[in-house]
C-alpha cells in the first residue's frame, strides 16, 4: 500500500476520535456550561446533522480544486472546529464548533476514498479503502477512550486541542505524502448528479442507511443495555465500548480483505449475519459473557460492509464518484440518526432496553433484502442486452420479402 495512504489514515483517526470522544465526556461538558444532559447530547446531534449536510455541500464547492488540496483544506476545517470546541466560552460556541468540525467529515471519507482508491491497482481498491478506514476503527480503539481518560483528568478542553494537533500531523502528512491528483477533466457538478439516477448507487445508500443504522440502534443504547439488563457497572461500559471498536477494526480488514473478491456475497453475509446477531442480542443481552461477545460480532459484522458499500457505489456512480461517495459517507450518519431516533422510540413505549436490538435487527434485514434486489437487477440488466442482442441479429438475417410477380 502506498505510503500515502498513511496520512489519509491519520486524517481519520482524528476524525473519528472527535466524533465519538464527545459520548464519554457529556457530564463533564454539561457541567462546565451549566447544562442538561440531553442539552448536551445536541453535541453528539449536531455533529451528526452537519455530516449530513457538509458531505453534499463541500463537494460541490471544492469540485473545481484538486483533491489533494481539497483534503488539505477539509483538514484545515477540521482544525478550526476543534480548537473552536476547546476554547469556546458558551455553549453555543462549542455546539458551533462541533458542526464546524462535522462540514469536513462527510466530504474527507468520500474524497479520501476516491483518493485511496485511485492510489492502487483496480483489484486492490476496497483494500485501500479498508486501510484509511482503519484509522477511523482505531479511533474507537485508542483515541476514544484515551480521550475520554485524559479529558476526566485534566480537562475536556485539553482533549479537543490534542485532537486538533492530530489534524494538523494529518494536513501535514496529506502536503508531503499525497500526490498532486487532479480532478478529472470535464468534472461538472452536473456530471456528479448524473450518477444518482443509477438505482444501482441509491440502492447501495438505502442499505448504508438500513444496514450501519442496525448497528446504531443497538449501540446508542449499550449503556443503559448493560448497567441495567446485564448488570455492569457503570465504569465498565467504556471497556465494552473498546471491545466494540475492536469488533469494528477487524470487521475492516474482513471488508477489506473480501469485497474486491466477492463484493455482493460478503454482502449477503455480514448483513445477515448482523440481523441475526442484533435479534440474538435481546437474549444475550441478560448475560454479561454472551452480551460481551455479542458486541463485537455487532462490530464486526457492521464494520465489515463499509469497505464494500464504500466501493459498490465508486463502481456504479462510474466516471463521476466524488460527490456520491461524499454523500454514502453522509448515508451512515443518517443511518445513525435514524436508528438512535427509533431505538430511543420502543424504549419509551416501555419496550425495555434491549427493544432497540430488534429494530437494529429489522434494519440490517431489510438492508439484506436491498442487496438481493440490486444483484437481481444486475443480473436482468445483461440479460436484457443479450436479448436485445439476440433480436437484432434475427432481424439482420431474415430474408429481405421478394415481391412476387404474377
Amino acid at each position: 500500500m502506498p505510503l500515502a495512504l498513511l496520512a489519509l489514515t491519520v486524517g481519520a483517526f482524528g476524525i473519528g476520535t472527535t466524533e465519538f470522544v464527545i459520548m464519554g465526556l457529556l457530564p463533564q461538558i454539561a457541567t462546565d456550561y451549566g447544562v442538561t444532559i440531553p442539552t448536551a447530547g445536541l453535541l453528539v446531534t449536531g455533529y451528526a446533522l452537519g455530516v449530513v449536510v457538509g458531505a453534499p455541500l463541500l463537494t460541490v464547492l471544492g469540485n473545481r480544486i484538486s483533491r489533494k488540496k481539497m483534503l488539505m483544506a477539509l483538514m484545515g476545517l477540521f482544525v478550526l472546529g476543534n480548537l473552536a470546541s476547546a476554547l469556546a466560552p458558551s455553549f453555543e460556541l462549542m455546539l458551533a464548533g462541533r458542526v464546524i468540525a462535522s462540514l469536513a467529515h462527510g466530504s474527507f471519507f468520500g474524497i479520501g476514498s476516491v483518493v485511496a482508491a485511485g492510489l492502487v491497482a483496480p483489484d486492490k481498491k476496497a483494500g485501500a479503502i479498508a486501510t484509511m478506514f482503519t484509522g477511523l476503527t482505531v479511533a474507537n480503539i485508542v483515541g476514544v477512550p484515551l480521550g475520554t481518560f485524559i479529558g476526566q483528568a485534566v480537562g475536556w478542553r485539553v482533549t479537543f486541542a490534542i485532537v486538533a494537533a492530530l489534524g494538523v500531523i494529518g494536513l501535514l502528512g496529506i502536503a508531503r505524502l499525497v500526490p498532486p491528483m487532479p480532478r478529472p477533466e470535464g468534472a461538472r457538478v452536473r456530471g456528479e448528479l448524473k450518477a444518482f439516477r443509477n438505482p444501482q448507487v441509491l440502492l447501495a445508500m438505502a442499505m448504508t442507511v438500513l444496514g450501519f443504522g442496525g448497528v446504531f440502534a443497538a449501540i446508542t443504547y449499550i449503556a443503559p443495555m448493560m448497567t441495567h439488563v446485564a448488570g455492569y457497572a457503570d465504569g465498565s461500559v467504556t471497556w465494552l465500548l473498546v471491545l466494540f471498536g475492536i469488533g469494528m477494526f477487524l470487521g475492516n480488514l474482513i471488508g477489506g480483505r473480501f469485497a474486491d473478491r466477492a463484493l455482493m456475497p460478503l454482502l449477503y453475509i455480514t448483513l445477515g449475519g448482523l440481523a441475526v446477531v442484533l435479534a440474538l442480542f435481546t437474549v444475550t443481552a441478560h448475560h454479561k459473557v454472551l452480551a460481551a461477545i455479542t458486541i463485537l460480532l455487532v462490530g464486526a459484522l457492521g464494520f465489515a460492509t463499509v469497505p464494500p458499500l464504500q466501493k459498490r457505489v465508486l463502481d456504479q456512480a462510474h466516471g463521476a464518484p466524488t460527490l456520491a461517495s461524499a454523500v454514502n459517507i453522509g448515508a451512515f450518519n443518517l443511518g445513525n440518526a435514524l436508528a438512535a431516533w427509533l431505538g430511543g422510540l420502543v424504549i419509551a413505549a416501555g419496550l425495555g432496553y434491549t427493544a432497540p436490538n430488534w429494530v437494529g435487527a429489522a434494519l440490517a434485514g431489510a438492508a439484506l433484502l436491498l442487496a438481493f434486489w440490486s444483484a437481481a437487477l444486475e443480473r436482468r440488466g445483461p440479460a436484457k442486452d443479450a436479448e436485445a442482442a439476440r433480436a437484432a441479429g434475427v432481424t439482420a438475417a431474415a430474408p429481405t420479402p421478394v415481391p412476387v410477380r404474377h
